[in-house]
């Protein structure tokens, strides 16, 4: 006995050394500092940056501070050294479960307790966060949250909280119950607090913030909600709603109010589910869960973005919905952070699985300064939605204004010059040339008043809310006739090279119009059906925001930008063929020739370089983020008085439409004052032999 008590007595004074052990390390954490006060995370270490050398595009790394592991990298950038990534973690699955296997065993600590129970042999290591959640707290996940929110919010922790909460999403999401969200939420919370949005950019996974979005959708998915609504979870930069739907359900809505940092007030949003909608739910009960996020949206990164200087930022809350498969549709209301009149909505969709903003999945049916109204398709990969701002949209009063006169005055110059052609036809199509010349001047007047046409409708028409396939028609004779105008420039300048060089042998009139018509019709009708047919299946044929050429996705644009831009370097190489040829004297020339010779030059630049299409260098010039207002307003000038430049330098300014305007004029106040004007004209015969 005596033997047995002494046994006893030094096992309690072994087990109440490791007690008062365990106590103070207790009493140290409790006491020590806080590491998170007011909301606030402490990010800031001191890292001395890499030295040497810096030619782009140099990397180097260094170990990160004391207690942490991994490395922090930079890359050299403008011959100075920049953070590009940083692996610097203090968390593990060891030090999650740490001072739990310690205190797991101060419990056993009871005179009732058997002698055989006690095991002074060292914890079973936990081998993954699964086990280390079963083993500590499998009731409500608890255990991890005071070791995870006092850890420091680097890049390295972030990827590992993200993948942590990724492991409890797949491996313990059975039986998810409101505790167990809400420990999960504390989790979630501590690395969307703004004080760590500036880490997430160092994450080498560019999908870790779409990982933690598609995580927590899972999770809160297993969720189980009792018969009455419910918070489940109300953490600053996380908030869970749910209550339970059933066929005879009124319409339902979630309402949230957020701070995203960026703002003194709150930032709202709406869920709701249409009554129409309910009506498709069979009798039995059924549930509805929301989750908001307001500054999720701020470090959500796209995947596959062809050019990241074309980055939309996240303009509301991010809310997701976790509804039944049988609802479809769902109503959105948004309150915009960036309020400014020229910030433009496009409610969008989250894709889990292209890890992308699915623009097609909404639409947008209310667009004001303060908030935005959206119908969204939910489906089992779409259940995120927020709306994004277009960085570089440029709504100016002035580029309305200049493009509404401009087409206003492009589309009358365009019909008065086809009247001209019509009234004066027979007396200037003389020769096979001019007969040419003039149905390549009405086919370009025919081909920019129908492009015009089309604009106008297409402007008038918002997107959001037209049919699809509307926009695609009008997209498609917008492109057919701006291409049709170039094509016709490009037959015209041919036709100037035909008149020059070929002298003796001429080409029968139906066949130099066969030619025309296939080359000014039939290759913009190919480029056209092949630019529809190549991007309409990717539905990247369309911008997002208008009836045009998409630019940011497929490159649509191209099929126009190229076509016109290789027609004006085309036209440019005649007029110096032009110059070439006129500028070799022939026998008999004289100083008067000369000087006809630069007329003539003169007269084909003036009137090739605006018809040509020069103006659409500086519509390639806008197409670059942060373009100066001037270059729009110049591109808007241009291209909407491109029909005034047609009648003039193409009708106005050839003397011989000007002669036969006058002949046509005279006739009509009688025939002995026309015979007295066309006698008092010396040069008007030879004039209208010379084509």
């Amino acid at each position: 006995m005596k033997s047995r008590a002494t046994t006893i007595c030094c096992l309690m004074l072994f087990l109440a050394t490791d007690c008062s052990h365990a106590r103070s390390k207790i009493h140290t954490k409790d006491g020590a500092k806080p590491q998170r006060t007011e909301g606030k995370l402490k990010t800031e270490r001191i890292q001395e940056k890499c030295h040497g050398s810096c030619i782009a595009p140099s990397n180097c790394s260094q170990p990160c501070a004391q207690h942490f592991r991994g490395e922090i990298g930079f890359t050299c950038h403008q011959n100075k050294w920049q953070k590009s990534t940083e692996t610097c973690t203090s968390l593990s699955v060891g030090t999650l479960f740490k001072d739990l296997n310690s205190i797991s065993r101060l419990s056993i600590a009871a005179p009732s307790i058997p002698l055989h129970v006690f095991d002074f042999r060292a914890p079973e290591p936990v081998q993954s966060v699964a086990q280390g959640i079963r083993m500590n707290c499998p009731l409500d996940y608890a255990c991890i949250v005071d070791a995870v929110k006092s850890s420091e919010a680097t890049s390295g922790n972030i990827a590992f909280i993200v993948e942590l909460l990724k492991n409890i999403s797949k491996d313990l999401s059975d039986n998810v119950t409101r505790e167990k969200m809400k420990s999960y939420s504390e989790v979630a919370d501590h690395i969307l607090d703004p004080a760590t949005i500036s880490n997430w950019a160092f994450i080498p996974d560019m999908n870790a913030s779409s990982d933690l979005l598609q995580s927590v959708n899972l999770f809160a998915r297993q969720l189980h909600v009792d018969n009455e609504s419910e918070n489940i979870a109300d953490e600053p930069f996380i908030q869970t709603k749910a209550f339970p739907i059933h066929h005879h359900t009124s319409e339902k809505s979630f309402r949230f109010s957020r701070n995203t940092s960026n703002t003194t007030e709150d930032i709202t949003g709406m869920i709701e589910i249409p009554r129409h909608e309910l009506w498709k739910l069979p009798p039995n009960t059924s549930q509805a869960i929301s989750i908001a996020f307001p500054t999720l949206g701020a470090v959500l990164r796209e995947a596959h973005l062809q050019n990241e200087s074309l980055l939309r930022p996240v303009n509301g809350l991010v809310l997701s919905a976790i509804l039944p498969e049988r609802l479809q549709q769902i109503l959105l209301t948004f309150e915009k952070i960036n309020k400014s009149r020229n910030a433009r909505a496009q409610c969008v969709g989250w894709h889990s699985r292209k890890r992308r903003w699915d623009e097609n999945a909404c639409k947008t049916t209310l667009d004001t300064v303060n908030k935005v109204k959206c119908r969204c398709n939910h489906t089992n990969v779409v259940m995120s939605f927020s709306i994004l701002m277009s960085p570089k949209s440029i709504d100016d009063k002035i580029l309305g204004y200049i493009t509404c006169i401009g087409l206003s005055v492009s589309i009358f110059s365009l019909i008065l010059c086809l009247l001209i052609e019509a009234t004066v036809w027979s007396q200037v199509v003389v020769t096979e040339i001019s007969y040419m010349r003039h149905v390549c001047i009405v086919n370009i007047a025919v081909s920019l008043l129908a492009a015009n046409v089309w604009f106008i409708v297409a402007s008038n028409f918002n997107k959001k809310v037209l049919d699809h396939n509307w926009c695609v028609a009008m997209t498609f004779f917008s492109h057919f006739f701006y291409l049709s105008l170039f094509f016709w420039m490009l037959f015209k300048a041919l036709l100037i090279i035909y008149g020059i060089l070929v002298v003796f042998r001429r080409m029968l009139k139906s066949r130099m119009m066969a030619i025309g018509f296939v080359i000014g019709y039939g290759c913009p009708l190919i480029i056209a059906v092949t630019t529809v047919a190549v991007t309409v299946p990717e539905k990247g044929y369309m911008r997002r925001d208008a009836c045009w050429l998409n630019w940011d996705n497929t490159k649509a644009l191209l099929a126009f930008a190229i076509p016109a831009l290789i027609i004006v370097a085309v036209n440019l190489l005649v007029v110096l063929v032009v110059a070439v040829n006129t500028q070799r004297p022939s026998i008999g020339s004289s100083k008067a020739q000369d000087v006809a010779i630069i007329m003539r030059i003169s007269k084909n630049v003036a009137i090739l370089t605006p018809l040509l299409g020069l103006t659409w260098g500086f519509g390639i010039a806008i197409l670059i983020d942060g373009t100066s207002l001037i270059f729009h307003i110049i591109f808007a000038l241009l291209n909407a008085f491109q029909g005034f430049f047609i009648l003039l330098f193409g009708t106005i300014m050839d003397h011989k439409i000007r002669d036969a305007l006058r002949m046509k004029m005279c006739s009509l106040k009688g025939p002995s004052r026309a015979a007295e004007n066309a006698s008092l004209s010396p040069t008007n015969g030879s004039k209208l032999m010379n084509r």
